[in-house]
């Protein structure tokens, strides 16, 4: 199933059967898992106010092939902020908790322009992240991603730094927040190109904020993705990342903890 045709089964009901080839390994890939919350999140609030951060904790995985509860609600609405809690509980146990922040706009005499977008070679000029039946992750098989910064994973590269370009491969009718919130989360943490061999990696928390009003996305647009490797050890690493329109325009900040197996 696509993401807006699990998007749209989601809104049916509060219990949905995660899709095996969205899999990340034995839990079902954290971006998919974490839109789908966050949808639900935010059909609870009132208009006009938009998600401005997110912080999602993985308890445990979401297993692939098995059925999850969704569920929302609201911990507290202001004048002009929802706090909205998210839930998904499999056999029992919660696997994903997340606390978001909605908020309408204020009037402010302070406006200072996003960090801008750093230089990148052009989509056509990198590599393509690919999809390999029983060697990659299954969902990259409906996200495509290009390396403009950075090595592979596990290619035992260097530095701090990786991403580059990012798209549904079937394009969307709309861009919402949801869909923004799937790709971030799909690139691989940066530590894995420091790995000459595969091992398994999960992330532990995850942060993310994304700038509102939001700057105009359409369906096909290739966004920019870069994220930088703040400290790595003992079996943790600890990044940073920035998203951008294929204008230069910043349009999410991300932080994540990720557990390294090896």
């Amino acid at each position: 199933m696509t993401f807006d045709e699990l998007i749209a089964l989601g809104r049916t009901g509060k219990e949905l059967e995660m899709p095996a080839t969205w899999s990340q390994g034995r839990a079902t890939f954290g971006g998919l898992v974490t839109a789908l919350l966050f949808d639900r999140m935010e059909r609870v609030v009132a208009e006009n106010r938009p998600v401005r951060s997110m912080l999602v904790s993985f308890v445990g995985p979401v297993e692939p092939g098995a059925s999850a509860v969704f569920d929302a609600e609201i911990l507290r609405e202001g004048r002009s902020v929802s706090q909205v809690e998210g839930r998904i509980v499999q056999n029992g146990e919660p696997r994903l908790v997340c606390l978001a922040g909605f908020a309408g706009d204020r009037e402010s005499a302070v406006c200072i322009d996003g960090t801008p977008a750093p230089e990148a070679k052009p989509v056509d000029q990198c590599q393509s992240l690919p999809f390999i039946e029983g060697v990659t992750p299954g969902f990259i098989r409906y996200i495509e991603m290009r390396l403009a910064y950075g090595s592979m994973p596990f290619t035992g590269g260097s530095g701090r730094e990786m991403g580059g370009w990012m798209r549904f491969r079937e394009v969307p009718e709309v861009m919402t927040d949801a869909h923004i919130v799937a790709l971030i989360d799909a690139w691989p943490a940066p530590v894995l190109q420091h790995l000459k061999s595969r091992v398994p990696a999960s992330s532990l928390s995850w942060t993310l904020d994304i700038i509102h009003p939001r700057p105009p996305v359409e369906p096909g647009d290739w966004l920019l993705y870069k994220a930088k490797i703040d400290q790595a050890g003992n079996g943790y690493c600890h990044f940073d990342a920035e998203v951008w329109t294929p204008r230069g325009e910043l349009l999410a900040i991300s932080r994540q903890t990720v557990t390294v197996f090896g």
